[in-house]
């Protein structure tokens, strides 16, 4: 667990998501227990931490409200791409057209640069007006990749009400945190314990 500046305890990120940022992108909105929620795109200070620790802009990157809504609203069409892929049913055509359109912000070729000490090299340009850009194009592409590679069959949503977390299934587990998976094995064991038994 890691905490917010305004002290909320965030799990740990879910199985996955060291392989697809995606799935921590779509996981920064969080239901937990009690009705609360947590929103790690809430406002642009938390929003440029979460770019930030996620490399996707630099540390003094100035996002602005029409940034957080730009991100907030890819993440939402993410999401319901990866419910759609998750209950079998067929994408939602504007939620795969945001994502497609995130997609082509940013160039997707390396230009050729030279330094006077070390030659040549490339790298991706990204003046500072481009920076939200290329955070969508590179979130989009990563969602993409999940989708539509290998583990898309392993995409799963936490089975552990009122979690709406995103992992990639390993064996049996189908609980984005320890915690979510105690917290569904006490609601089985309750539900057990509250059946009136047969004489």
């Amino acid at each position: 667990m890691s905490e917010t500046p305004t002290g909320d305890l965030v799990p740990l990120p879910a199985p996955g998501a060291e392989e697809y940022l995606a799935l921590d992108f779509v996981n920064s909105a969080i239901a937990q227990p009690g009705g609360h929620f947590i929103d790690l795109l809430a406002t642009p200070e938390a929003t440029s931490r979460w770019l930030c620790e996620h490399g996707l802009a630099p540390a003094d990157a100035r996002v602005q409200d029409m940034c957080v809504a730009q991100l907030r609203a890819l993440r939402e069409n993410v999401r319901a791409l990866f419910a759609s892929r998750v209950a079998g049913l067929p994408a939602l055509p504007a939620a795969l057209s945001a994502v497609n359109d995130a997609l082509g912000r940013a160039p997707s070729a390396a230009l050729l640069y030279w330094d006077e000490k070390s030659g040549p090299y490339r790298a991706a340009p990204c003046p500072t007006h481009e920076i939200l850009d290329r955070a969508l194009a590179t979130l989009a592409a990563n969602a993409a990749d999940l989708l539509a590679g290998v583990d898309a069959d392993r995409l799963t949503c936490c089975g552990s009400s009122p979690c709406n977390r995103y992992l990639l299934r390993h064996g049996r587990r189908h609980w984005c945190s320890i915690r979510c998976g105690d917290r569904a094995r006490a609601a089985r064991a309750y539900v057990r314990r509250s059946q009136p038994t047969a004489d």
